[in-house]
């Protein structure tokens, strides 16, 4: 028998047979769980076609995987807990994880001490992948993300660069439209309560409401920014007050903040939405829970978890997923009727 029919096919083969990656190829014929059902279709078919028959060593390097993936916040807040918006986030990681094997483990860095422990868990090779939460800034977290060789997906996105992977809502788009809401009731002395400016989702829902306000041709500078929580935009109303007391409505760049703003508004003997109507952004369970019920942009936040999860999964198995962007939309309630 001649030496060309000795021969036998190897992994590199398979999976240029396959079209995906020889680790994608790996995993399929060691029935990983994180590959696609295309991608394990098409690896089975080329493994047929080719005879191809796997080397008990490249067997065991394959599956040395941790089955962990990470999802870090920029935060080092445990008040972030009880926060129902990254509560939420988490459930719909979870939802994705539980089609795989794959294990959650959540990490606090905003410190230098949380990055450095980051950044040991990653470097041992003690998850397979990192999710992003929370970024700000030319945020340390995300540079070191990028600079491991290990899938990245991030929840929304930094301000400085685009990352190749990220799940984000159309804060813009919903910024724009709550304020556009304002606008068609009759309103004119729109305030907004921005969030942080170091946050893209601060900078793009301030954004969106300064475009709304200049296509009206109305003054978009009653602005005040604050910290996405309830107490910040009771203070951050409050100063709104002292500096414009004639103001008919605010945009509040999230629900906590409107929560707040209803309370400074109702202390400072204003009605709402009779004297001033209120606008949140989130849709989180606290918009049905003010009095009134607040109107506010929803953003799908169980989803943008799940999205981002599954997107991480892809990646692990080789695919190369689009970012992606969740649209927002108007839900109207009392606070501005």
């Amino acid at each position: 028998m001649g030496a060309q029919a000795q021969r036998r096919p190897t992994l590199d083969e398979v999976a240029l047979r396959a079209g995906v990656s020889r680790s994608v190829a790996s995993r399929a014929i060691n029935n990983a769980r994180d590959v696609s059902r295309n991608a394990r279709d098409a690896v089975q078919k080329a493994v047929r076609e080719l005879e191809y028959v796997p080397n008990p060593t490249a067997k065991a390097l394959a599956t040395s995987r941790a089955g962990t993936v990470l999802l870090a916040v920029s935060h080092d807040d445990l008040g972030l807990f009880a926060d129902p918006f990254f509560a939420h986030v988490i459930v719909g990681i979870n939802a994705a994880l539980e089609k795989t094997d794959l294990v959650l483990m959540l990490l606090l860095a905003d410190s230098e001490r949380g990055r450095e422990r980051l950044e040991r868990v990653l470097r041992s090779r003690r998850a397979d992948g990192i999710m992003l939460l929370a970024l700000h800034g030319d945020d340390p977290l995300y540079r070191l993300a990028q600079s491991l060789d290990l899938p990245v997906v991030v929840g929304g996105r930094p301000i400085h660069g685009e990352p190749t992977w990220y799940v984000d809502a159309d804060n813009r788009g919903g910024a724009r439209l709550a304020t556009e809401h304002l606008i068609s009731a009759g309103r004119q002395r729109i305030a907004a309560i921005t969030g942080g400016q170091d946050t893209h989702a601060g900078m793009a829902r301030h954004q969106g409401y300064r475009e709304a306000m200049a296509v009206a041709g109305l003054d978009g500078s009653r602005t005040e920014p604050s910290d996405f929580t309830e107490l910040g935009g009771v203070a951050a109303m409050t100063r709104l007050l002292e500096r414009y007391p004639d103001l008919d409505a605010v945009f509040a760049a999230s629900d906590n903040m409107a929560a707040g703003a209803i309370r400074a508004l109702k202390a400072a003997g204003r009605s709402v939405p009779e004297d001033v109507a209120v606008v949140g952004f989130d849709d989180l369970p606290i918009a049905r829970n003010t009095v009134p019920a607040l109107t506010t942009i929803h953003q799908p936040v169980q989803a943008l978890g799940q999205e981002m999860a599954k997107m991480l999964i892809d990646l692990m198995a080789g695919e190369q997923p689009n970012p992606l962007l969740l649209r927002t939309h108007l839900v109207v309630r009392a606070s501005a009727p």
